[in-house]
């Protein structure tokens, strides 16, 4: 039995039988629901607020209850943070750069193009000032925000024509949001921000030219690779993407201290095993597919020299005219410039080498 398995059973079990015989014994017995952006057909996404709600149950004994809906239940998938702000549901999950129409400031609570890897964002948050920053921010729309899951580097997307250099971005139509979809404007691009369960239609009847979602394992399922042969790679606008649990403060301070411990402990445990679902699942799904007859591709030098250009004046310019974002930006550029140093000794090196062996095999 897989440990993600072992713990939707066990915490299911607790909730079950213990939630009416632990009501007399002086602790509350707590109900929330969770609006989650993600449909239940993306088991890792989706999932990970399965793992929350049951480790919470368990955790409390059953007395904590957290009941996950899928997207469009409650709410669509792109008004996750609306909902938890009106209190429409007192929790939810979702990716900070859906909201960036609210504030671009929002995207650094996933990712920004050219930004930050899952390793590195993570070291953001816990160890640098990137938690404490973004608190600041959703404080202003009544919520507090909890890491909750990486996708880890996402692929560049699914395009029905092969890209020959820049110029074919123009005027392509490509289902981007986020300040990917910015950047990739500032190119020639025409982005739309499409949630997940329509882009295999517009992709299908050609209302969009091109497509990004995540990585292999989610993109495999939802089928793009049956309307668009051509797999993108890098994804430059997410070197990784960090979900988010979000809580409406209100409801926040309700919780017993003790509630609210079960809650920050599950909430890292799911952020941990998404991660590592993902990078267990990409690999085999990625081969699938290319036996499938997708055609991967790079970007050409050009789309990436001119991308990571037009990114970072796109932030300098941001910076002078939002407060908010200039304040978080100043400190993730000086974290990223550290992180890039060190990984580039750390990491990079002996990985390259070791990628370079295996192919020679």
């Amino acid at each position: 039995m897989q440990r993600r398995d072992f713990l939707l059973g066990a915490g299911a079990s607790v909730a079950l039988g213990a939630a009416t015989a632990r009501a007399a014994d002086g602790q509350p017995v707590v109900r929330w629901r969770l609006a989650s952006s993600y449909p239940k057909s993306l088991d890792t996404l989706y999932g990970a607020s399965e793992v929350l709600a049951n480790r919470v149950a368990a955790l409390t004994e059953g007395r904590f209850q957290i009941r996950p809906f899928a997207a469009g239940e409650i709410v669509p998938g792109l008004q996750a943070l609306d909902a938890v702000q009106q209190g429409t549901v007192e929790c939810g999950h979702t990716l900070g750069s859906f909201y960036v129409g609210k504030n671009r400031a929002f995207a650094f609570d996933s990712v920004l193009p050219f930004g930050l890897t899952t390793r590195q964002q993570t070291a953001w948050m816990h160890f640098g000032n990137g938690l404490t920053l973004l608190r600041e921010l959703y404080r202003d729309y009544g919520v507090i925000n909890f890491p909750g899951g990486n996708t880890g580097a996402q692929m560049g997307g699914w395009f029905r024509k092969e890209l020959q250099g820049l110029a074919d971005l123009k005027g392509l139509k490509m289902r981007i949001p986020g300040l990917g979809g910015e950047i990739m404007a500032r190119l020639g691009a025409v982005p739309q921000t499409i949630p997940g369960a329509d882009v295999y239609p517009a992709l299908e009847k050609g209302a969009i030219d091109a497509a990004e979602w995540s990585g292999p394992y989610d993109d495999e399922k939802l089928g793009f690779f049956k309307v668009a042969r051509y797999y993108y790679h890098p994804g430059w606008w997410e070197p990784s993407a960090q979900l988010s649990f979000l809580v409406n403060a209100r409801e926040w301070e309700k919780l017993p201290k003790a509630y609210q411990q079960a809650f920050e402990v599950a909430a890292a445990e799911a952020h941990l095993l998404t991660t590592a679902e993902y990078d267990a699942k990409n690999p085999p799904a990625l081969t699938r597919l290319l036996a499938q007859g997708v055609k991967l591709r790079r970007f050409p030098d050009d789309v990436m020299k001119a991308a990571y250009k037009a990114a970072f004046a796109f932030y300098d310019e941001e910076a002078e005219r939002n407060p908010v974002f200039r304040k978080i930006y100043n400190d993730w550029q000086r974290f990223r410039s550290q992180q890039q140093a060190w990984f580039r000794i750390g990491e990079t090196g002996i990985e390259n080498f070791m990628y370079s062996q295996n192919l020679q095999k």
